[in-house]
């Protein structure tokens, strides 16, 4: 497993990402995104508590959270309704909360359930946003584009939980979430790679996702190891920095089918 081979995510150049927003499709996309960049902050943030990939990990705090202040001007200015420019008013103030959290202070561990709380809250208005744009679209190829984003978002949602069982903080309810977020994620990578509007191209990948897939479940399951060892928590923030590289190839790819 090359585990040093992966991509950080957040630059313009590795997620394809357009100064504007272009259509519905590309809406749904990068309201499903900032879901994902939700989580993948948490989960930096507790690995530079834990020490753990710390250049890195700084590397993508940093960039997440401007590719997220980005995306957030992109789709408030692009909302088409009132309901949607209302979820996007709400996710900015709430944004801002999460980010002086983010910032505020060095990384520790007596911050973690505050910053879980409010990471939590800008999932929510994230999601919410990402539904509402994925109902105006009214296409079966909308929610593919729904799904296949929340991929995104639940494999950064289960390392960022892994990081913070093994500090510990609320050490159960991160198991339970994990346990929730891999079974949502593998019924989801069925249903994507037996929907009819999926082409060859995104069954190739689907079959790449499935292979850092088995990398990244491999290291979740190594939690116990972490009390004699600093390399399960490295390769849980390789092996997910590697999966939604893959998983976020699949989004674009079914944004870009139009039917």
């Amino acid at each position: 497993m090359q585990r040093r081979h992966f991509v950080i995510l957040a630059g313009a150049t590795s997620l394809g990402v357009q100064a504007q927003v272009s259509d519905l499709n590309d809406a749904i996309n990068k309201a499903g995104r900032q879901r994902m960049l939700s989580q993948r902050m948490g989960k930096a943030w507790l690995a530079l508590v834990h020490k753990t990939e710390s250049a890195s990990a700084q590397t993508v705090l940093d960039r997440s959270m401007a590719l997220f202040d980005r995306q957030l001007v992109e789709l408030k200015a692009f909302a088409p309704s009132a309901d949607i420019r209302e979820t996007y008013r709400q996710l900015e103030t709430v944004w801002s909360a999460y980010k002086a959290t983010l910032v505020g202070a060095s990384p520790d561990k007596a911050g973690a359930a505050a910053m879980l709380k409010t990471d939590a809250q800008v999932l929510a208005l994230a999601h919410q946003g990402t539904v509402q744009y994925e109902a105006l679209s009214g296409r079966p190829v909308g929610k593919l584009v729904n799904i296949a984003g929340r991929q995104r978002m639940l494999s950064q949602r289960m390392a960022k939980f892994y990081f913070a069982a093994t500090l510990p903080v609320d050490a159960s309810v991160a198991a339970t979430e994990i346990g929730k977020a891999r079974s949502d994620f593998l019924s989801a990578m069925e249903l994507l790679r037996n929907a009819p509007e999926a082409t060859d191209r995104i069954r190739s990948e689907l079959e790449l996702a499935d292979g850092q897939w088995f990398f990244f479940d491999r290291a979740l399951g190594r939690m116990e190891s972490t009390s004699k060892s600093a390399q399960p928590l490295s390769d849980v923030f390789v092996t997910s920095e590697n999966l939604l590289s893959v998983m976020d190839r699949i989004t674009g790819l079914y944004a870009a089918v139009k039917t």
